[in-house]
């Protein structure tokens, strides 16, 4: 078969998935506060991204009644899910990559209703991928990389060689997405193609933990090593949202204060982590406050 042949029968069949489910959200795009409608399709039996829908139908919405509402359908022998989101929490999943599949959907999914150009111009700003919206992924997935590298050094120091080898497997996971970040990208669900195309230098150390002939404990040695210099070169970068946010304030900050920060607030349960690491690199500094109990001291935090 030819591939103008190809191309009319994958037309008709949008067509024909389109006029099935016109009738679910057609009603919907009619109100006011829909601002876009987009449907994304998979041919495959097992789709992570679609989660094993064959039809995802996203419906985005201001002011919704709930951040988030989910739907399920069956029709002529097919599934579909409808996700109607609200513009927030849609971005707050797009900045701190929370739901990754929701970036992949705006990003593939085929428009049938865009109010205002509200759908074109977030499918633009993704592609271009603000620098603040990349500073703040980058210190998201540093701080998980810091953390989990930390917890896998105690687990193989204390001969929990297999938990330790788990643990490394997690931070290359985030690894990864900094090094797609770095580069540019949004993260997919399918990370490793991504970094497989866009930094072989991550890809290599995935092959060397899965693949070494070495035995688990080296491999595990040798990746916290390589792992170790990876996330030293990338610390002034990763920090800097943090950093920006703490050179806000003339003095220093309470580790409460960072922590209920909004900004701070997408890897709030990293952040301890984080600061230990950027004051062990002088990147921050440590003051001491007075406290009312003698030889007592608040430990606060400041950009040195």
């Amino acid at each position: 078969m030819n591939m103008s042949k190809m191309k009319n029968i994958n037309v008709m069949g949008e067509r024909l998935m389109e006029d099935l489910l016109r009738p679910i959200y057609q009603e919907r795009a009619s109100q006011p506060d829909t601002l876009g409608v987009l449907i994304i399709e998979t041919d495959k039996e097992i789709d992570p991204t679609t989660d094993n829908f064959d039809v995802i139908l996203l419906i985005i919405v201001r002011n919704g009644e709930q951040p988030w509402f989910v739907k399920h359908y069956e029709f002529n022998g097919k599934n579909a899910a409808l996700h109607v989101v609200d513009e927030k929490q849609l971005n707050y999943w797009i900045d701190t990559s929370s739901y990754r599949r929701a970036v992949e959907w705006v990003v593939e999914g085929r428009v049938v209703f865009d109010r205002n150009d509200y759908v074109a111009n977030l499918k633009e700003e993704l592609r271009v991928f603000p620098a603040d919206k990349r500073d703040l992924k980058k210190a998201i997935e540093f701080a998980k990389l810091i953390r989990t590298h930390r917890e896998c050094r105690d687990l193989y120091d204390s001969g929990h060689y297999l938990d330790a080898y788990t643990n490394m497997m997690h931070s290359l996971q985030y690894l990864a997405r900094l090094a797609v970040i770095e580069k540019g990208f949004h993260p997919e669900v399918v990370v490793w193609n991504q970094v497989k195309r866009i930094d072989p230098e991550v890809y290599k150390l995935f092959q060397e933990l899965t693949q070494s002939d070495e035995t688990l404990d080296k491999r595990v040695q040798l990746m916290l090593l390589a792992t170790e210099m990876a996330i030293n070169k990338r610390t002034h970068t990763c920090a800097k949202h943090l950093v920006d946010i703490m050179k806000d304030k003339a003095g220093p900050w309470s580790y409460g204060e960072l922590m209920v920060h909004p900004e701070v607030q997408p890897f709030a349960l990293d952040l301890g982590a984080f600061l230990d690491y950027l004051v062990d690199k002088e990147v921050i500094a440590v003051a001491q406050v007075e406290t009312k109990g003698k030889g007592i001291f608040h430990r606060q935090y400041q950009v040195k």
